[in-house]
Formats: C-alpha cells, sequence, structure tokens
C-alpha cells in the first residue's frame, strides 16, 4: 500500500504574483529608455541635415560672394524636403549677404514638438528649445535628455 501525497503540478499564485511584479519592474525601466532612443533617434535628422545646409550654403555664397537667394529648391542649396525632413521642418529666417541661420525645428505630429535646432555661418550650433524633461545647452546640438552634445 503506497502512502504517497499526490500533488498537482503547476504555479501557485505567489509564483505567478513574484513573475507579474519582476515583468512590471523591467518594463517600466525598459520603455522610458526605449522612447529616449527613438527620440534621439529622430534628432539625427535635424544635425545631418543642418551640418548638410552650412556646407551648401558655403558652396552658394562661394559661387554668388552672398547668401541671399539661397534654400529655395532651383539653388544649389535647397532646404531639405521630402524624405529628408520626416521629423523637422528647416527653414531661413536670416539670410543677408554674410550672415545665414537655418533652423530646424520639430514636427508634432512625429512626437518632435519643442526641439529646435540651429546653425549659422561661423558654425555656431545652438539649441534654442526642447521639451520638458530635458536640458537646452545653447551652445551645441541637444543629443541626450541631460543636454549632452
Amino acid at each position: 500500500m503506497k502512502n504517497a501525497v499526490s500533488r498537482s503540478q503547476g504555479f501557485t499564485l505567489i509564483e505567478l504574483m513574484i513573475t507579474v511584479v519582476i515583468v512590471a519592474i523591467l518594463a517600466s525601466i525598459a520603455v522610458p529608455a526605449y522612447s529616449d532612443y527613438l527620440l534621439r533617434g529622430k534628432i539625427t535628422e535635424a544635425v545631418s541635415n543642418l551640418s548638410d545646409m552650412r556646407a551648401k550654403l558655403e558652396q552658394y555664397f562661394q559661387d554668388n560672394r552672398s547668401y541671399i537667394g539661397a534654400c529655395v529648391s532651383s539653388t544649389i542649396a535647397p532646404l531639405p524636403a521630402g524624405s529628408n525632413a520626416k521629423y523637422f521642418t528647416y527653414t531661413c529666417p536670416t539670410l543677408t549677404a554674410s550672415t545665414f541661420v537655418v533652423t530646424a525645428t520639430g514636427n508634432s505630429t512625429q512626437g518632435m514638438s519643442n526641439f529646435t535646432y540651429t546653425i549659422n555661418q561661423s558654425n555656431a550650433k545652438a539649441t534654442t528649445s526642447v521639451p520638458t524633461g530635458w536640458v537646452a545647452p545653447g551652445t551645441c546640438w541637444a543629443l541626450k535628455k541631460d543636454g549632452s552634445c
């Protein structure tokens, strides 16, 4: 005669609750980190296009001895558009004979509202606005939440 106690197979409620808590803790760390990672990936569009615009505007200046008339599609220095301008809108608010400023403003429809970056003829890079929780260094392009460039 066997005197064995039969035990059912499976998980206890405590084991299940511990697993749920561990998954919740991991998710609370991973989701914000992934969101920041996506934002930083979108910022590279602005940084790349602004650097490219500066080079094109310098080439325009060498050909014309003035920045006036640049930033239009029929020139060697057109503003980024189409697939090159998905997350930011680009403008040239300042174009004089000897100076320029190119601005990249984040598109709110792409989750980039409140991001604004600029560059000028002296290669002075600036972050003029960032969302709440980010630090704007002012004298360079903020690439991370802590304001590092």
